[in-house]
């Protein structure tokens, strides 16, 4: 993930550091031999982890302390700093912890801790199988948690998918645009899950969900009981009822597959046509400019973005992709494609070598559905993200739940959002009734400018501004009858973490 920060190279920390230099609360990066290390102090004790984020390495230095954590300015992961353990996602490996030393008026920095296992939760009644239907984010997030949580029984993850849980957020952005290797695309290398214990079934459809006999019945005529089952099927592009969507040169973007599809089209194309001008859509367009391709971007919307990020955002992304050579066709559709020409509704014609549709995407509840689970516009779960069905639960993109924060039942489709709900209904099926209480959180990247958005405002009355969105440092407030519903940021990490902070600590009245 490419992002324009500096590394603080900071002191050789083994040799020592006045105290006074480290105040409450303050951070400092230095050296411990060839590694770079975070010192924090909270009160009397001084904790020493690594410098750097384990997801995309964000610079810990400049993210926010809380209690006894550290979060990281980028994508928001927050860690342990007692243990180094990652407590939030989207990271997952935890940071090396190092042992301090107070002499007189010196820190000294010694040699690094072992890496222990995290220390399970006592109190939950552990079911003996556990099922996982869907290979994205939330189902890796709760296979990979049950696990940490040092779960001894049986855990089968079942996805359609044809690889092992990916991180699809970089198939839009750098691995897209020839700026990521593939060995960063894997959540966890294949040996992950034999050497874990879990059974992962890929390019395996399910058919139904039995409740009676408590089974998952594959499409091949296979059965596997479950005592708890989570369901995060995720969802699947929207395809556009329009002639000659149904052609090669047409693409979707979700899996790994659909991203390597776009990328050997790309290689030998000239023009392409991105229908939509969504978070995907735009990464899509950023990423084919990357690699030199004419993109031409064609939306209904007047602005780009506007519904979720309003009009001032919404002019300035259309002016960063103008910039950068996208051209736009706004207000219109398209009609037809006929081999390597796009017919809008306005009446032109445009050239393009292939087509890339990023015009959302539909939740997949067809399992819920046949099961009889209650739905809303998605799975409806209760705050533990439990459905209808005792045993069954729901994460990730087909979930709407009771958020806290804005008082409404909501659906939303963020990667971070999943993983972490993917983690808590892990530990709810290990019996620990925790509620997920988490602010969403997203990030879209576009050329050199990240954009965090942190909350969730489907409706709001006043946008208000700090900063200066056209000179790329600006936050916006989202707000409702005064209310801050969400905030969007550009090179504001830090005021972006501390407005997660505060809505964490507030609920809806």
């Amino acid at each position: 993930m490419a992002e324009s920060h500096s590394k603080a190279n900071g002191p050789d920390l083994v040799q020592g550091i006045a105290i006074a230099d480290l105040e409450d609360g303050g951070k400092l990066v230095g050296h411990c031999g060839d590694e770079q290390v975070l010192l924090v102090r909270r009160g009397t004790e001084v904790f020493a982890v690594s410098a750097t984020c384990t997801h995309y390495g964000g610079p810990l230095v400049d993210g926010l302390v809380a209690e006894d954590t550290v979060r990281c300015p980028w994508h928001h992961a927050c860690f342990d700093l007692r243990t180094g353990e990652a407590l939030r996602a989207p990271a997952f490996n935890p940071l090396a912890c190092w042992s301090v030393e107070q002499r007189e008026d010196k820190i000294f920095v010694m040699g690094k801790r072992p890496r222990t296992a995290p220390m399970a939760r006592g109190g939950g009644t552990a079911p003996e199988r556990i099922v996982v239907v869907g290979g994205g984010a939330a189902g890796f997030a709760a296979a990979e948690t049950l696990r940490r949580e040092q779960y001894q029984g049986s855990i089968v993850m079942i996805s359609d998918d044809q690889t092992p849980p990916v991180d699809r957020p970089n198939l839009s952005k750098d691995y897209l645009a020839g700026k990521a290797p593939e060995d960063w695309i894997p959540l966890r290398g294949e040996k992950f899950y034999s050497k874990n214990g879990i059974d992962l079934r890929l390019d395996t459809k399910v058919d139904r969900i039995d409740l009676h006999s408590r089974e998952v019945l594959l499409s091949d005529g296979g059965r596997i009981p479950y005592d708890s089952l989570l369901l995060a099927t995720g969802a699947e592009p929207v395809r556009l009822a329009v002639p000659g969507t149904d052609q090669s040169r047409v693409h979707t973007l979700r899996s790994f597959a659909d991203c390597k599809a776009i990328i050997e089209r790309a290689a030998n194309a000239r023009r392409c046509v991105v229908l939509g001008a969504s978070f995907i859509g735009l990464e899509v367009a950023a990423a084919l400019r990357s690699r030199g391709l004419d993109v031409h971007v064609v939306a209904p919307d007047r602005r780009p973005m506007e519904r979720v990020l309003g009009p001032q955002m919404g002019d300035f992304i259309r002016t960063l992709h103008e910039e950068n050579g996208v051209v736009f066709h706004l207000q219109d559709t398209a009609a037809s494609i006929d081999g390597s020409k796009l017919k809008l509704n306005s009446g032109g014609t445009l050239a393009a070598d292939f087509v890339v549709a990023g015009v959302g995407v539909r939740p997949r509840i067809g399992l819920a559905e046949k099961a009889g689970l209650s739905l809303d516009r998605g799975v409806a779960v209760n705050p533990f993200l439990e459905t209808s069905a005792p045993g069954i639960f729901a994460a990730g993109d087909i979930a709407r739940w009771p958020d806290p924060h804005s008082g409404e039942n909501i659906r939303v489709e963020h990667w971070v959002v999943a993983e972490r709900q993917g983690r808590t209904a892990a530990l709810n099926m290990l019996g620990h009734r925790e509620r997920f209480t988490a602010v969403p959180f997203f990030w879209s990247q576009h050329y050199d400018v990240p954009i965090n958005y942190v909350g969730h405002a489907e409706r709001w009355d006043e946008i208000s501004v700090d900063g200066d969105v056209a000179a790329r440092d600006c936050l916006l407030r989202f707000k409702r009858e005064g209310r801050t519903l969400a905030v969007a940021s550009i090179f504001r990490d830090l005021e972006s973490l501390e407005a997660e902070l505060e809505m964490e600590h507030q609920t809806a009245s």
